[in-house]
């Protein structure tokens, strides 16, 4: 993904405080100066938008402009789910053709198009997708939620996602494990 933008020429930020529709007005804008897209609608006013750094910094400018609460570059080394990642959406796609993908047993919600998936080909199609869409986190979450889950379990280190699963369904419950010691407990606890 690195390759697809050289270092520097691409980023992204987080805009928090914001609504989708003042995040898409912040893009449009932006976009003039050079390329800004939403990479994540994180949900709870937390947007994430990616692309070239001339637009970043025009949109970071904006959202200060518009009162926006916080506007903030992220420390990242490309502009991830954005279209400038198409160079590396063409190599995972190739490399998907070579990967087995087997219909699982659970139903995946895919971040890209936030729905419910079974079929095999399907999944292969949105991990291509997912490389260069908008991760749609809150319709994902709320497409959990209306499936019927209420317990969450956020594996990984920190408790980011639980934090923006609470803030989109208050109602259910999150967990956190980031250390085999946490996998353990928390098995146990099952």
């Amino acid at each position: 993904m690195q390759k697809a933008v050289p270092a520097g020429e691409g980023g992204m930020a987080a805009l928090i405080g914001a609504t989708l529709a003042q995040a898409e007005e912040i893009c449009a804008q932006s976009s003039k100066t050079a390329l800004v897209e939403i990479a994540n609608d994180n949900g709870g006013g937390q947007t994430v938008l990616s692309g070239k750094m001339a637009g970043i910094d025009a949109a970071i400018a904006l959202a200060k402009e518009m009162k926006i609460k916080r506007a903030v570059k992220l420390p990242v080394s490309a502009p991830f789910h954005s279209s400038l990642m198409k160079p590396a959406e063409t190599i995972m796609a190739e490399a998907l053709e070579q990967a087995t993908i087997a219909a699982p047993i659970v139903p995946v919600i895919a971040n890209v198009t936030a729905l419910r998936e079974t079929d095999a080909d399907t999944i292969r199609k949105n991990l291509v997708q997912q490389v260069t869409g908008r991760v749609r986190w809150e319709e994902s979450v709320r497409a959990m939620v209306e499936m019927g889950v209420d317990s969450f379990v956020e594996i990984g280190a920190g408790k980011v996602l639980s934090g923006l699963i609470r803030r989109i369904a208050p109602d259910v419950t999150t967990a956190s494990v980031g250390t085999p010691d946490d996998i353990e407990a928390f098995l146990k606890s099952l």
